[in-house]
């Protein structure tokens, strides 16, 4: 059935009509040339219909903007041009010389003058930011939030690192890449005496802190590395020391065994510790020390044998005998000496040019009970450095010998390696036998620390902190490094903290100053006057038998009280 439909107003509409087959669709129309019926129309019908006109809506989404015109002043640009050329030394200094005009640097920023400019530039600038903030807190109400340094000061472990091999072996040393914030590279080794198997692996990693699985190279030795340090200059190539005393280098683009290893019998008779790189133009040379009684300084591009050699006899009679045993070391580019920690106890400061001078060692200071396991001079006042060992940390003033100007208290675990924060000159780091590291900020508290914090059950025996980050890492008996991220504020300098720092040494240095000469006076006086001395030593035995009989009546005299009260 196709009919032929017309509507009312005369329009012929031809459809076909197919009959529904199949349930569930619907008819289909469609147009055919094939007239069944003619059906004319019918203007009667046209009153059923209504004409709808039609209507005409405008409609907008977007926002509405007004129109302004602006006429700024004229402006008159003038072009300037300027040459700046580093210069200003003295005839004495080479501006090509990194290491003279560093020192110099140094120097200037210690003048007075210097620092009274420097604080008028920051007061300034410091005017400034307090109305630039007094304004913006017109629009960061909210986000303005007032919390004290001590409360803010806290770490999270973000990542664990676990030696691969069964037979664990501790993180001795660690040394992060120097530009590349995702690399670090642990020295395994067992440092307790004849504690190592023979079957005990000699490998070392570099690990990418991201991917805690596997390693991301292995660094290749005959002996377990002690002690490993990237070079800043070629960050391709990193030094180590190892158990047996050997130095060796690698080339990470060379593959995983070493490029050049000194002669053994050439290198070290004990431990390698602790290598440092010298910062000179080439970057090639580097100095070991060794609890052998030897620092040996070193050429990598031929490790045949040393180039000089340093014996840490006190006595400074180059005697091997009687030298002191290195554990830890520590150079500064701006400073002319370094510094040598021992297996006794003393820090020995040392001349690193030993061609030009007679006298490689200095002096040494004294006061630890033990083996100083760190040494470190601070990243904004080389003149003072820090000591870990026995059961404390110390601060110490190359001026003073005799003791140190500031001190922990003592622990009840003893302590094994520490570092000062590469930000903040008032913050150091310690670990301790018991898995705990503390950190110290001497503005606020100098007998405890702000923070402590358990990482682990074994020992920690070292710690690194990365350089402008807020990372740090230590490394446990059992190999396993923890990677921890601490709060702003222990890695963010704090206002006016190098000037605080500054007065709190010198004051602490004037004091111990003052104490050593006072006792170097009493010495004096009982060298010149002995029988004074007995005679004063004499009373004084008086004096405190004295005493000591008046307390012992005391106490007799309120347990008979006490008694007689309870009868």
């Amino acid at each position: 059935m196709s009919p032929n439909i017309f509507s009312p107003l005369g329009f012929k509409m031809e459809m076909k009509y197919q009959q529904k087959i199949e349930s569930g669709r619907w008819c289909k129309f469609s147009e055919s040339t094939v007239v069944h019926e003619d059906i004319p129309p019918d203007p009667s019908l046209a009153s059923e219909y209504i004409d709808i006109g039609t209507c005409h809506v405008g409609t907008q989404f977007s926002k509405f903007w007004s129109l302004h015109e602006v006429t700024p002043l004229h402006t008159e640009q003038v072009s300037h041009g300027m040459n700046h050329v580093e210069g200003g030394w003295p005839e004495t200094i080479s501006a090509d010389n990194d290491e003279l005009t560093l020192r110099y640097r140094k120097k200037v920023q210690k003048d007075e003058s210097y620092q009274h400019t420097v604080m008028e530039t920051v007061s300034a600038v410091e005017n400034y930011k307090q109305k630039v903030l007094e304004k913006s807190q017109v629009y960061f109400k909210d986000n303005r939030v007032v919390v004290k340094r001590e409360d803010m000061a806290s770490a999270r472990i973000i990542n664990v690192l676990r030696d691969p091999k069964k037979e664990k072996r501790a993180a001795t040393s660690l040394s992060w890449h120097p530009v590349d914030n995702h690399k670090l590279a642990v020295a395994y080794s067992c440092v307790e005496f004849q504690r190592a198997s023979k079957n005990m692996s000699s490998d070392s990693y570099i690990w990418n802190i991201e991917n805690n699985k596997k390693p991301e190279m292995t660094l290749k030795s005959v002996s377990p590395l002690v002690c490993l340090e990237y070079n800043l200059k070629n960050i391709s190539i990193l030094i180590g020391g190892s158990y047996n005393g050997q130095i060796g280098y690698w080339d990470t683009r060379s593959g995983s065994q070493p490029v050049q290893v000194s002669a053994i019998e050439h290198s070290h008779k004990d431990p390698v510790y602790k290598v440092i790189w010298l910062q000179s133009k080439i970057g090639t040379e580097a100095f070991s020390a060794s609890t052998d009684g030897q620092v040996l300084f070193w050429d990598i591009r031929n490790m045949s044998e040393p180039t000089k050699q340093l014996i840490l006899d006190p006595a400074k009679s180059k005697n091997l005998n009687n030298a002191l045993g290195a554990f830890s070391m520590e150079f500064d580019n701006t400073m002319p000496k370094f510094l040598v920690g021992t297996e006794q106890g003393l820090v020995v400061l040392c001349n690193r040019k030993l061609e030009t001078t007679d006298e490689p060692i200095v002096c040494t200071y004294s006061g630890h009970h033990g083996p100083v396991y760190a040494v470190q001079r601070n990243p904004f006042f080389p003149k003072y450095f820090l000591t870990v060992a026995d059961w404390t940390a110390r601060i110490w003033s190359e001026d003073i010998r005799l003791s140190s100007i500031m001190s922990t208290k003592y622990h009840t675990s003893h302590l094994l390696d520490g570092c000062w924060s590469p930000v903040r000159p008032a913050v150091f780091f310690t670990v301790k036998m018991d898995g705990t590291l503390d950190v110290w900020d001497i503005l606020l508290k100098q007998k405890d620390p702000v923070l402590s914090l358990k990482v682990c059950d074994e020992t920690l025996y070292s710690i690194r902190v990365k350089n402008d980050s807020p990372l740090m890492c230590c490394g446990s008996q059992l190999g396993t490094v923890t990677l921890l991220k601490m709060s702003p504020n222990l890695c963010t300098l704090q206002s006016n903290e190098k000037g605080l720092v500054s007065e709190m040494f010198e004051r602490e240095t004037k004091r111990e100053k003052i104490l050593e000469a006072f006792y170097k006076e009493r010495n004096q006086m009982k060298q010149k006057y002995p029988k004074e001395d007995e005679d004063g030593r004499a009373e004084l035995q008086e004096l405190l038998a004295e005493t000591e009989t008046e307390f012992f009546e005391t106490i007799d005299a309120e347990k008979k009280k006490i008694q007689d009260e309870k009868k």
